[in-house]
């Protein structure tokens, strides 16, 4: 049986979870933080040891300017305010994406959860925010170049993506029934399994994360090869 080293997550429906009571989107998002939490914990429950989170894309700047702002202060204000709690649980924050274009306070703050829980090493939880895989990945290619590399196998160019140490996922889940990546993890999804289920973001839980491992231990993992 395979191993569910990393899961990561497109989470969707907030704005939809909100109109749906009568409120705002942003309380849609705010309902969101917390069922990150709650998934998390189910991570740490059940071993798993990689969680990635795909916060802000690259294309989300298109949204209004109030649901952007907000969205931006939201992330870095929760991510500050639960370091005790990261800390507590043993959960380390890394940053992916491109810091190129989010206010520098927003910046700076989840930089401060990075310093902060950088000797965690229960569950790294990656907080993706501005990010988009083409864009990771031209980055990480300019970054080869200007390092003197001009010829390189795919193994070297994941080497220069955003968090090399990171395993690519196990396992890409996507809520409110959506059935697209949009653009998230291009590159080292090139293996994962994929599943898609109904229920709103802010209405997921750990028993979410107990759905999912089932899922996947469902799942034959051949790479291309033939299982015996």
């Amino acid at each position: 049986m395979s191993e569910l080293v990393h899961l990561a997550c497109i989470m969707d429906g907030n704005g939809r979870w909100a109109q749906a009571k009568g409120l705002k989107r942003t309380d849609g998002h705010k309902q969101g933080a917390y069922a990150a939490e709650k998934v998390a914990k189910g991570c740490i429950k059940n071993g798993i040891k990689f969680l990635t989170l795909y916060c802000f894309s690259t294309e989300n700047w298109r949204r209004p300017k109030e649901e952007v702002d907000y969205l931006m202060g939201l992330l870095s204000l929760q991510v500050q305010a639960n370091i005790p709690k990261f800390n507590k649980l043993g959960i380390r924050i890394l940053f992916l994406g491109n810091k190129d274009g989010i206010p520098e306070s927003s910046y700076n703050g989840i930089l401060k959860a990075v310093e902060a829980t950088r000797n965690n090493s229960i569950l790294t939880v990656q907080l993706a925010i501005n990010y988009g895989g083409w864009d990771e990945i031209s980055r990480a290619a300019n970054k080869a170049l200007e390092s003197g590399i001009t010829h390189f196998s795919p193994e070297t160019l994941l080497s220069f993506l955003d968090n090399p140490s990171v395993p690519s996922p196990d396992m890409i889940v996507r809520s409110a029934g959506e059935y697209r990546l949009s653009g998230f993890m291009l590159l080292q999804s090139n293996y994962a399994e994929f599943g898609f289920y109904e229920k709103l973001w802010p209405d997921w839980d750990e028993s979410m994360v107990e759905l999912i491992l089932e899922d996947f231990h469902n799942r034959t993992r051949k790479y291309g090869g033939i299982k015996n």
